[in-house]
């Protein structure tokens, strides 16, 4: 099959990249010839405060992918339809409404959908967690137009039948897509540190609705550990310094704002006795994939997905999202006496395969 799929790709950074390129890199493998089209200009800058792109990949890039779609030039979006047209199958991978307008330029320049191209909306969110004004006229026309939508969880399906009641929804798990940033030794025997280290790590990109003010009010109630905040903040630092100073938490916060590159990641989990995923509301998050990856035990709310890859009391704890409360007692239900320890040991390493199969079949199924 000729596959085209449009998304952004090495040198952009963080999850949406690293799913985009492995895609194109198992479609591939499975026989297909696949085109990746990604963008030399994303956003705007204003819409992404944080830096787009990064100099080295953490990752195979995939040959071949052509870099020439802009935010600027709608010119270039219908032209890129119009050369998508032999294909058999286009993949626009929606990580924001922001890209709409760009791609029904690119729809309108496939022509009609008889007769074309398939073209499916890989919805990472169908809508934003946090929203705009704009995003669900914007995404109720992308899923219109579109031949079919993949989403990665029964609730991202309802919100995207919703909006579109005639285009057919599939549904697959998202798998794990990381950053491979050179060879990573995990401890050869899990929970082999018997003593924990008292400290927490929050990792990944910092918004509101990820919960962060949550976990500094439940990490100032329990006493003697210690947290990283390490990623990007989408606005707010001022504001969670002074949260961090109201609590009393100057000495036990350490925060580390902007983007973490692959190499200095180990160090951080290494550090850390579990990862906190304090999400108010989530669809799926590769932070638990990379925690397990690296032999660390996860404290997440049981918002979104996050509660079918997390096993409770197994290999890490859940409580509900938006709760201080209830992520205070799951603090204090991991520091008890050697229970960092054997939830270290029921973490396994991830097996992405099976998960990747059933990913491209639904991808592919009409």
């Amino acid at each position: 099959m000729k596959i085209a799929i449009v998304g952004p790709a090495f040198p952009y950074k963080g999850g949406g990249a690293h799913h985009t390129t492995e895609l194109a890199h198992r479609l591939a493998a499975a026989g297909h010839d696949v085109t990746l089209e990604s963008w030399k200009a994303q956003y705007p800058g204003f819409l992404y405060p944080g830096e787009q792109t990064i100099s080295t990949p953490e990752g195979v890039p995939f040959t071949g992918t052509r870099r020439t779609l802009a935010w600027y030039r709608p010119d270039g979006w219908f032209r890129t339809g119009r050369r998508l047209r032999p294909y058999d199958l286009v993949v626009l991978v929606v990580l924001s409404p922001v890209q709409v307008p760009a791609y029904l330029g690119m729809a309108y320049g496939l022509g009609s959908k008889e007769g074309g191209p398939r073209l499916v909306a890989l919805c990472h969110n169908v809508l934003p967690h946090e929203r705009k004004p704009y995003d669900v006229p914007l995404m109720r026309r992308l899923l219109r137009r579109a031949d079919g939508a993949l989403v990665h969880s029964a609730q991202q399906a309802g919100l995207a039948r919703d909006l579109a009641p005639d285009t057919p929804v599939l549904t697959a798990g998202l798998p794990a897509h990381l950053p491979t940033p050179g060879a990573y030794e995990r401890p050869a025997v899990p929970g082999e540190a018997a003593e924990p280290a008292n400290h927490l790590l929050f990792f990944g990109m910092v918004r509101p609705y990820k919960g962060l003010d949550v976990l500094l009010r439940s990490l100032a109630e329990i006493e003697d550990v210690s947290l990283t905040v390490a990623g990007e903040f989408w606005g707010g630092v001022d504001e969670t310094r002074t949260l961090i100073s109201s609590l009393g938490l100057d000495d036990r916060v350490e925060l580390r704002p902007g983007y973490v590159p692959a190499d200095e990641v180990p160090g951080l989990f290494a550090g850390a006795d579990a990862l906190v995923l304090p999400y108010r509301t989530a669809t799926a998050s590769q932070n638990v994939f990379m925690a397990y990856e690296h032999g660390v035990p996860v404290i997440a709310t049981r918002a979104g997905t996050l509660a079918d890859h997390v096993r409770d009391d197994i290999d890490g704890l859940l409580c509900e999202p938006d709760d201080v409360a209830s992520l205070t007692d799951a603090l204090r239900r991991f520091y008890t006496p050697g229970e960092p320890a054997r939830l270290r040991a029921g973490v396994k390493p991830i097996d992405a395969e099976p998960h990747w199969a059933l990913y491209l079949e639904q991808l592919l199924s009409r």
